[in-house]
């Protein structure tokens, strides 16, 4: 009894399992593979992205409030800003210079115009840039509302397979049934090994996201507002 103890649980390793699976079980097992190694990779990529976006961000906030002429620091900066909140800036910055080369006259109306100009300047960088940094989170979205079903579906093909394979050798012992709910099994926890981390992390990373956007648009709306005073003030 011991021998066959032994041979059955060596069966029972992952990777034989894998082996010894059927072939579209085998398709299951890599695609879920290859979406968690995937689903990590976008996870770190985005924490660290983030983490570094937000310490660009309050250096910029620095050097912006810290009273210096805003003409300097877009000077400074020059045409290829370094993060999305330098980006805004700058894209304000040449749209208000644009508008001041032309002669921009004290003109209520006109006033009202650049300030939407600038505005929807501001608003369209701001978006595109949100956009970059969000790229790839839809898989994360996809791969936890859908992985537990593909897992699901290895295992429900892994069942039918022991099913066939007591109905061929009318046998029901373990080292027949074994291996086919095995591999559903092991299906099944890649599955939710995919899927749950993606959920964690969609979320996390969402909300963080929120809060960046939100930044950006906070600090877009405190730029409109000083452009605004420097017009009026402006002889």
């Amino acid at each position: 009894m011991e021998p066959s103890v032994i041979e059955v649980s060596a069966d029972l390793s992952m990777w034989s399992l894998f082996l010894q699976a059927d072939l579209v079980v085998k398709a299951v097992i890599v695609a879920l593979l290859l979406a968690s190694v995937w689903c990590w990779a976008i996870i770190f990529e985005k924490f660290f992205r983030l983490r570094r976006l937000n310490k660009q961000a309050t250096a910029f906030e620095s050097s912006f409030w810290s009273g210096g002429a805003i003409d300097d620091l877009y000077d400074r900066m020059g045409a290829q800003p370094q993060d999305p909140m330098s980006a805004v800036f700058v894209a304000a910055m040449r749209e208000w210079r644009r508008a001041m080369s032309r002669g921009a006259t004290d003109d209520a109306s006109t006033s009202i115009g650049l300030q939407d100009r600038i505005d929807r300047v501001m608003h369209i960088t701001a978006n595109r840039e949100v956009e970059r940094i969000e790229r790839y989170m839809t898989f994360l979205a996809s791969t936890g509302a859908t992985a537990p079903f593909i897992g699901l579906f290895g295992t429900v093909w892994g069942i039918m397979n022991s099913f066939q394979a007591i109905g061929v050798s009318k046998n029901t012992s373990l080292a027949v049934v074994a291996p086919g709910i095995a591999e559903a099994l092991f299906a099944t926890a890649l599955g939710l090994l995919a899927a749950i981390p993606a959920v964690l992390a969609y979320n996390l990373l969402s909300r963080d996201l929120d809060r960046y956007a939100g930044r950006l648009t906070s600090f877009s709306e405190e730029f409109l507002a000083i452009l605004s005073r420097q017009k009026e003030d402006k002889p």
